[in-house]
C-alpha cells in the first residue's frame, strides 16, 4: 500500500467516526446566538459533523449582509463572524424553509455556503439514531 493510499484509509476511516450534530438555532439573543456559535465551532473542530439549521430571528445570520449590534467580550467576535468560520470548515447550515417567505429576503441574500433546508433531509438528520440534536 502506497503512502497516499495510507493517508486516504485514515481520513475514510476519520471521516466514517464523526459523529453527526444537529444544532437547531431560533434565539434572538445575541449572546445565545454567540454561544451557540463558539460551541458549535468547538464541537466541529472535536470531529463533529455539523449541520446547523437557522429560524426565526436566528435566520438574519444567514443573510451576508447583517450585522449583529454589538461585539460580544471577551474576544470582541460577532455571531455572524463565527458562523462564516463554521461554513468555512466545511459545516453544512440552512436556513429553514420558513424563513425567506417570511421575511424581506430572497435566496440571493444568503451568505456564500448557506442554503435553504429541505423538510424531509432535515427530518431524516434529526431522526437518525447516532445524531446529537442540540437547540439553541
Amino acid at each position: 500500500m502506497t503512502q497516499t493510499n495510507v493517508a486516504q484509509a485514515v481520513l475514510q476511516g476519520q471521516a466514517s467516526r464523526l459523529e453527526p450534530v444537529v444544532v437547531i438555532l431560533t434565539s434572538a439573543s445575541l449572546q445565545t446566538q454567540g454561544m451557540a456559535m463558539v460551541l458549535s465551532r468547538a464541537m466541529q473542530e472535536q470531529g463533529g459533523q455539523l449541520t446547523i439549521l437557522l429560524c426565526d430571528a436566528a435566520g438574519d445570520l444567514a443573510i451576508e449582509s447583517y450585522q449583529s449590534p454589538a461585539a460580544l467580550a471577551p474576544k470582541g467576535m460577532k455571531p455572524e463572524g463565527l458562523l462564516q468560520q463554521i461554513i468555512d470548515a466545511g459545516a453544512q447550515v440552512s436556513v429553514c424553509a420558513l424563513y425567506l417567505p417570511n421575511s424581506a429576503y430572497q435566496e440571493q441574500d444568503l451568505r456564500k455556503g448557506v442554503c435553504v433546508a429541505q423538510p424531509a433531509e432535515m427530518a431524516h438528520m434529526l431522526r437518525c439514531q447516532n445524531s446529537r440534536v442540540i437547540s439553541f
